[in-house]
């Protein structure tokens, strides 16, 4: 498997919060920027391994562009930053710390299954967006 060149979007296929930030980053890139995996897949789980990130017990999404990865807040904000509209905007809490920012994150993800649910299966994309995930 060769490196990725476009950033790549890893995520929990199996909860409805992060299947639906995915839907959400896609309709608000237009220009195709980020590529996406779930952290269930060979490719995720390949990507993940290369970093030494570990699938077991992850809680975040993750965000590989280039040779840096980002986790939790700082990958969200990343995201955010790369979208069209007004999203951008919110790279500003990047001032506020890790320590203030990622608890949130942590709390969030912590209850996602119980608030959004959970898929028993990963979620697949429409034909439409097929070409932007790596593990089909």
């Amino acid at each position: 498997m060769s490196r990725p060149v476009q950033p790549v979007v890893l995520f929990d296929g199996e909860c409805n919060l992060c299947s639906g930030a995915v839907q959400f980053i896609l309709k608000r890139d237009p220009a195709g920027k980020f590529r996406f995996a779930s952290l269930q897949s060979d490719t995720g789980r390949q990507l993940l391994s290369k970093r030494d990130l570990d699938v077991q017990g992850l809680q975040t999404i993750v965000l590989i562009k280039g040779e840096n990865c980002f986790t939790k807040s700082d990958a969200a904000l990343e995201i955010a930053r790369n979208l069209s509209g007004l999203w951008p905007v919110l790279y500003a809490f990047k001032i506020l710390p890790r320590f203030i920012r990622n608890p949130v994150y942590d709390w969030i993800a912590r209850n996602r299954y119980r608030w959004f649910g959970k898929r028993e299966t990963c979620w697949l994309p429409s034909d439409k967006w097929k070409a932007r995930f790596l593990d089909q």
